[in-house]
C-alpha cells in the first residue's frame, strides 16, 4: 500500500519545541494527514515518518531563476494572444504588452510569465511561427530594460528556444512536458528551470466530462511520474517547479479538493505554482461571471494557498495580490 503525507501546516510565533519548518520556510507542522487509496485519512505525529517520507518537506528548496523559496513570490500573467479567458487582446500588441509587463514590476511582481498560446478551455493550437512571433519580441524588450526574472508559458521546444535567446529565465509548460519530446532536453541543455503542470486532456477537450479515481492523488502521482522523467533527461529536481493544473481538466469540485489538500506537493521535493487566478470556478462560487472582476476571489483563493506553503502565485491582479500577501505576511509573522 502506498501512503502520501499531507503536512497540516501552521504558521505564527506559538510554535511548539519540535515543530519542523516546511520547505525550509516560516511555516512549520507538527503532524501530517496520512492518506492512502481505498482507506480513510488518518493524522498521526510528522517525528512518525519514514525518513525519505519526512525529508522532502522539511528539506529547503533551492532558489530558482533568482528568486528565493523560502517565501512566497508573485507572478505576473502577461498574455500577448487575441483570445485568452481573462485578458485576451489586452497585450496582443508588442507596445501594450511592455506596457503591461512595466505596470506589473512596477506593483511588486517577482517574475512576470509570458504567453503566446491561449489555453483556456476549448482553446485550439497556435502555429510555433505565430507563438514566436508573439512572444519573443517582448520577452527581448522586456529584457532590454531590467532584469526582472521572466517565464516563458509554452509547449513547443521551438517558442521555448525563441523565448530563451530572448532572456527568459524559465520554462513553463502546462502540457507537463508531454507535449513536445524535444522541450525537456532544450530545457536540461541551457540549465534552466522549469515548471511542470498536470492537465487532463489538452486546452480543447479538457473540460468535456473530466473524471479521477481520487483527484489529489492522481495528480500527485502524475506529477512525480513527469518530475522521475525529466531528472531522467538530465533536468535536475532542484531546477523543477509543481503546478496541479487547477481548471486544466478539473470540476468545481475537483478544484477544491486540490486547494483543500496542497501541501500535500511538498511530498514531491519542489517548490509548488498556483495558477488559480481569475478560473471559472472562482466566478461560479463568488457570483461573478466576468473574469475581470474576480480579483477579489482570486485573491482569498491564493492566500488559501499560502497558507499551505506555496512559493509562487500566478496572477492576473498584481498589484491587488502584492498588497494582501504584505497584510497576510505581517499578521502572520506578528
Amino acid at each position: 500500500m502506498t501512503f502520501y503525507y499531507r503536512p497540516l501546516v501552521q504558521h505564527g510565533p506559538a510554535r511548539p519545541d519540535g515543530a519542523l519548518p516546511l520547505a525550509g520556510g516560516p511555516l512549520w507542522f507538527t503532524h501530517v494527514e496520512a492518506l492512502a487509496r481505498g482507506h480513510a485519512p488518518q493524522v498521526i505525529p510528522a517525528d512518525d515518518l519514514p525518513d525519505h517520507d519526512l525529508a522532502p518537506l522539511i528539506a529547503p528548496r533551492a532558489p530558482l531563476a533568482g528568486l528565493a523559496m523560502d517565501r512566497p513570490n508573485v507572478m505576473g500573467i502577461l498574455n500577448t494572444t487575441p483570445d485568452s479567458f481573462s485578458d485576451g487582446g489586452r497585450h496582443h500588441d508588442p507596445e501594450a504588452a511592455l506596457a503591461g509587463a512595466r505596470a506589473m514590476i512596477a506593483a511588486g511582481a517577482d517574475i512576470l510569465d509570458i504567453g503566446g498560446e491561449s489555453t483556456r478551455p476549448g482553446a485550439q493550437e497556435v502555429p510555433a511561427e505565430e507563438e514566436i512571433a508573439r512572444t519573443a519580441p517582448v520577452i527581448a524588450a522586456i529584457r532590454a530594460e531590467g532584469a526582472t526574472p521572466i517565464s516563458i508559458d509554452t509547449r513547443k521546444a521551438p517558442v521555448a528556444r525563441a523565448a530563451l535567446d530572448a532572456g527568459a529565465d524559465l520554462v513553463n509548460d502546462v502540457a507537463g512536458f508531454t507535449f513536445d519530446a524535444d522541450l525537456a532536453p532544450l530545457c536540461a541543455a541551457r540549465a534552466v528551470p522549469v515548471c511542470v503542470m498536470h492537465a487532463l486532456g489538452d486546452p480543447e477537450t479538457m473540460q468535456q466530462d473530466p473524471r479521477y479515481d481520487d483527484v489529489l492523488l492522481d495528480v500527485y502521482d502524475f506529477l512525480a511520474a513527469r518530475i522521475a522523467a525529466l531528472e531522467a533527461q538530465g533536468i535536475p529536481r532542484a531546477r523543477i517547479v509543481t503546478d496541479p493544473g487547477i481548471g486544466f481538466g478539473k470540476t468545481r469540485n475537483h478544484n477544491l479538493a486540490l486547494l483543500g489538500g496542497l501541501a500535500l506537493f511538498h511530498g514531491l521535493g519542489c517548490p509548488i505554482l498556483l495558477g488559480a487566478s481569475r478560473k471559472r470556478f472562482i466566478g461560479t462560487i463568488g457570483g461573478e461571471p466576468r473574469a475581470e472582476a474576480r480579483a477579489p476571489g482570486s485573491i482569498a483563493v491564493g492566500l488559501a494557498g499560502l497558507a499551505q506553503g506555496v512559493q509562487l502565485l500566478r496572477v492576473h491582479d498584481v498589484r491587488e495580490t502584492v498588497q494582501a500577501l504584505r497584510l497576510w505576511q505581517a499578521v502572520r509573522d506578528n
